[in-house]
């Protein structure tokens, strides 16, 4: 099957797709997790709760990895293999990026708007996802 060029990778990320997020349990054992994300210039930016398993996984083994496809009938998908750097709460761009994630998933200004003030108390992390290595499948 035909794999996707970069720029092809790049505008299949554009669009607010579902992705699964894969970190390393304590126990050597996957921990899946469904996110949003906001493909950025290379890397991938997802917002998750600060006390979650997956940040939790990230903060003692970085590796991760995160799978995108197309759902039906786009016969599409991303595999990004790669390395987490976790940005704390009280960085600077954080809450910002958390943000741009959120709007990047709601049609209008205040849909995004009301959840974000729905869980603007809980704390959160950005995981940036530095890609060691990207696959791509196209089956259409």
């Amino acid at each position: 099957m035909p794999s996707m060029s970069i720029s092809q990778i790049a505008e299949f990320l554009r669009p607010p797709r579902h992705a699964i997020l894969a970190t390393n349990g304590r126990d050597g054992s996957p921990q899946l997790s469904p996110v949003w994300y906001l493909y950025d210039g290379g890397d991938l930016l997802i917002s998750a709760g600060a006390t979650t398993a997956k940040v939790r996984n990230l903060r003692r083994d970085p590796k991760l990895s995160v799978c995108i496809d197309g759902g039906h009938p786009d016969a599409r998908y991303v595999v990004i293999y790669g390395r987490a750097t976790l940005v704390e709460p009280d960085e600077p761009l954080q809450e910002e990026t958390r943000w741009r994630i959120i709007r990047h998933y709601y049609e209008t200004e205040a849909e995004a708007r009301q959840y974000y003030e729905s869980i603007r108390g809980s704390q959160s992390v950005l995981i940036v996802v530095t890609p060691d290595k990207i696959l791509s499948q196209d089956f259409t």
